[in-house]
């Protein structure tokens, strides 16, 4: 069969999957509306081409944090991977080139998270990002459903034996106090910037900016936390707008296809964050089928650039874009 685009992928991924696996992986808090709202955001932006452009060469490099990156297409921190290949996160971690960035969940032993840091960063990440969007898990019926969170065990990190599993979500406990001040903490003890995943308003994004960390990643967690709020599209307008070019902004949540970068290169991200579609090119084929996964958005982005008359990423712009009135 051959996969062609990221919903093909999807398709072939449901077929190789158990049904409870299947709804770890799709599934969203609630009734899923943000979930859906994600994707859907998306199609009701419309593009505006410009033709008569030479575009014979078309480059998609672009640059994070200061470092350079081939595409602005990057892998979203996802959970399970062993759910749905053998050799799970190590394959993934396998089949993409470039930077590696740490995603925290912050835990209530400040000195576990120093040791994590600390030990991430002696293996040259490049970025802490801590996710602020968890401090509870959201209300994940299927999973709650097919009785996920007794089923599941997440290895504990602190521990080098195999076998030594903890049930999921009885796991490492994820710190409900987090609050902007203790941002400072983390400034202390680590030169890496600091990335915050989670932000959907202007609120947040200007007290982003006052403390000086490096960069947002607007996401909604892919709709699996607090539902019936902003798709990530959405908000992406109201965060780049609050911050005003003192930091980076990324997205995650909803991305499909090469236009969908596009668009949220045009509102004001520097690159995107892809989750479920990496798990499903996983699911497929292993490393090789993240790569391909990759490899589709690329070319699809690459394509969606030529066909508006972008020859480099830093053409693509604000009015490349308008939202539909339907």
């Amino acid at each position: 069969m051959s996969l062609v685009c990221l919903t093909d992928f999807q398709a072939h991924a449901r077929e190789q999957l158990s049904k409870s696996t299947r709804d770890f992986i799709e599934g969203g808090a609630d009734d899923s509306i943000t979930r859906d709202d994600n994707i859907a955001a998306f199609k009701r932006i419309r593009l505006r081409p410009r033709y008569l452009r030479d575009v014979s060469e078309v480059d998609t490099r672009t640059t994070i944090q200061g470092e350079e990156i081939s595409a602005p297409i990057c892998i979203a921190p996802t959970g399970f991977h062993c759910l749905v290949w053998p050799d799970g996160e190590m394959s993934t971690a396998r089949a993409p080139e470039g930077l590696r960035w740490f995603q925290l969940y912050v835990h209530p032993d400040l000195q576990l998270n120093k040791q994590l840091i600390q030990r991430v960063e002696s293996l040259g990440f490049k970025a802490l990002v801590i996710t602020l969007d968890t401090p509870v898990c959201g209300n994940r019926r299927h999973d709650i459903r097919n009785q996920l969170r007794r089923n599941l065990t997440l290895t504990d990190l602190q521990s080098p034996k195999k076998g030594n599993a903890i049930p999921y979500f009885q796991m490492t406990p994820i710190s409900t106090s987090l609050c902007w001040n203790d941002l400072s903490w983390f400034q202390s003890i680590t030169r890496l910037p600091i990335i915050l995943k989670g932000i959907l308003t202007k609120e947040d994004a200007e007290l982003a900016v006052k403390h000086n960390v490096q960069g947002i990643i607007v996401s909604n967690h892919g709709g699996r936390q607090l539902d019936e709020v902003l798709a990530s599209i959405d908000a992406l307008t109201e965060v780049v707008a609050a911050v005003k070019g003192k930091i980076e902004v990324y997205l995650d949540g909803g991305v499909r296809t090469g236009n969908d970068v596009l668009k949220a290169l045009a509102l004001g991200a520097k690159c995107i964050f892809l989750g479920r579609p990496i798990l499903w090119g996983l699911a497929c084929k292993g490393e090789h089928g993240v790569k391909e996964v990759l490899n589709i958005l690329t070319n699809e982005f690459h394509t969606s650039m030529a066909l508006t008359g972008c020859r480099s990423v830093a053409e693509i712009n604000r009015n490349l874009v308008q939202f539909s009135r339907l």
